[in-house]
């Protein structure tokens, strides 16, 4: 990583919660989405540099609009007038100087997410201003493309989901198990049989099942040949749980709902998790995933970021992967979300299972403003 160039000072702050309605739900194994939310933050230098991040704000339903005021009522007055050295030392001193607040209000989660959008933000103001795509301020070496697979699929609309993806251009699927474990074996089954030689097909249950239950999934399914299985089980489960399934022969993925170095650090230790996946809009930002990736790789993992979000998030895990050596896959949600498309369209960037990163400087949407098409969907808008 570049060291050079990488102080910032935040003089002004801007915030949008967005919610796109559906008339497909989206759903999963633990709740059902009927919009499509996001929350997107601008900052801004005296100088005129700016820079764009975006935090996680799916869940709870009201948490988009909660996340706009957190950020402008706990945390603004603490980033603002401030000249930081890096985004990094930024994260680190929020997550400390916030830490007692969130214990008091019992909502660490969406203090973590609101710091990980202005990191996020921080990282595109500083590579924007030096001209050049971020994955370049992360390392000397990035890749210039990124594997990339559809996701979002519910298995029972798999096959037409499947083949409408693979005509975009992914080649790796994968869908949401843990509504019925009795004929969802066999639906998986039936999926593999649609794939094409290069493609590959993996599961996620959300969360769905207990120790015993995932047992007895897992071991139906594991002569199929999933890439990987992703949290099939609770994500605060004991490292026994996890050892007990990782026995099972199916490669597990999770790391969406993992939060802090500490957390990543114990989970990558016990080696269960193949592939690691941390989410750059619900903890840590740029500088967090980036530091989780590079661990997981040294300890032979696969990175494969977590997204379920905006085009803005979208870019930055991008950026992330690519810094990282890109030897994991991009996920890329295939449900309708124009706030997503409208900033990072899936036909500009995918072509043969890969996303082509943008050659622009920063996260590479090419915008000041929050974008005319965009504005449809705001609920809420404040700055300082």
């Amino acid at each position: 990583m570049h060291e050079n160039g990488l102080s910032f000072r935040i003089d002004r702050i801007s915030a949008w919660s967005l919610r796109a309605p559906l008339t497909a739900p989206v759903v999963t194994s633990f709740g059902v989405m009927r919009d499509r939310p996001a929350v997107f933050v601008r900052i801004e230098e005296a100088s005129g540099a700016v820079g764009w991040g975006e935090v996680f704000a799916n869940w709870p339903v009201a948490g988009a609009e909660h996340r706009v005021h957190l950020l402008m009522d706990d945390l603004a007055h603490i980033v603002l007038g401030r000249t930081w050295e890096s985004p990094a030392e930024m994260l680190l001193t929020l997550e400390a100087t916030t830490r007692i607040r969130a214990l008091q209000c019992g909502e660490p989660g969406p203090f973590r997410q609101v710091i990980a959008g202005l990191d996020i933000a921080a990282w595109d103001l500083v590579s924007t201003r030096s001209r050049v795509p971020l994955s370049a301020v992360l390392s000397d070496r990035p890749a210039a493309r990124v594997a990339v697979y559809a996701s979002g699929i519910h298995i029972a609309n798999a096959a037409k989901a499947i083949e409408s993806a693979r005509a975009i251009g992914f080649r790796g699927f994968k869908v949401k198990v843990g509504f019925d474990s009795t004929g969802e074996p066999q639906a998986l089954g039936d999926c593999m049989n649609l794939l094409q030689s290069t493609e590959t097909l993996c599961a996620d249950a959300n969360q769905a099942w207990s120790v015993p239950d995932a047992s007895a999934f897992l071991s139906k399914i594991a002569p199929l040949g999933l890439r990987w299985m992703e949290e099939p089980i609770a994500a605060d489960a004991s490292l026994a749980d996890w050892a007990e399934l990782a026995k099972i022969g199916v490669p597990l993925a999770g790391g969406e709902n993992l939060a802090g170095f500490a957390d990543f650090d114990t989970q990558i230790g016990a080696g269960h998790l193949r592939y690691v996946q941390p989410d750059v809009c619900k903890w840590g930002g740029v500088s967090g995933n980036l530091a989780v990736a590079q661990q997981a790789l040294q300890n032979g993992k696969i990175y494969c970021p977590h997204f379920l979000g905006g085009g803005i998030g979208l870019f930055a895990s991008a950026h992330v992967l690519a810094a990282a050596g890109g030897a994991g896959a991009l996920e890329v949600d295939v449900n309708a979300n124009p706030l997503r498309d409208l900033v990072a369209s899936s036909q500009a960037h995918i072509a043969d299972g890969h996303w082509t990163l943008s050659a622009r400087p920063g996260l590479g949407h090419g915008f000041r403003s929050l974008p005319e098409e965009l504005e449809s969907f705001v609920t809420l808008h404040r700055e300082t």
